[in-house]
């Protein structure tokens, strides 16, 4: 299959400037209409049971697919897919594991947003003003060097 830049290509060989001169033009307006469309990631809701039953019934009473559902209802595809196979997130029980997971998961997040507001960069340190700065002398290596009728 015959790229565009290829067939530009023929038609400057060809010496078509009429043919180059229209396809420029189509080229802009299409970059005039073109629009930056946001990025589609949806930031996800915090799974409840209410929402898990939602999802069940959505699932069984339409013929919508998981990333549907997902798109929806403004969750992950992965939390659909978890509350339909495996039936997670049909509890309110503070100790199911994905309960847990989702409470640890949350605390090292806090942690490390406080950890890194406590780190602060150093500061140099002030020299004394008697002090000269010199570089360091490297040991001189040999430099002797091969040839390939040492080999």
């Amino acid at each position: 299959m015959t790229t565009l830049k290829e067939f530009e290509e023929a038609l400057r060989e060809q010496g078509m400037n009429m043919a180059l001169a229209i396809l420029a033009k189509l080229r802009e307006r299409d970059r005039a209409k073109r629009s930056i469309a946001p990025a589609r990631r949806i930031t996800g809701r915090k799974m409840t049971p209410d929402l898990a039953r939602q999802i069940l019934e959505l699932h069984a009473t339409t013929g919508m697919t998981q990333q549907e559902i997902a798109f929806k209802l403004g969750i992950n595809q992965g939390r659909v897919n978890e509350v339909i196979k495996r039936g997670k997130w049909l509890t309110d029980d503070p100790n199911a594991p994905e309960a847990v997971a989702r409470d640890r998961a949350l605390a090292k997040a806090r942690n490390q947003k406080e950890a890194s507001r406590r780190t602060r960069p150093a500061r140099p340190r002030p020299r004394p003003e008697n002090a000269t700065r010199e570089p360091r002398k490297r040991p001189r290596r040999d430099q002797t060097q091969l040839t390939l009728g040492d080999l």
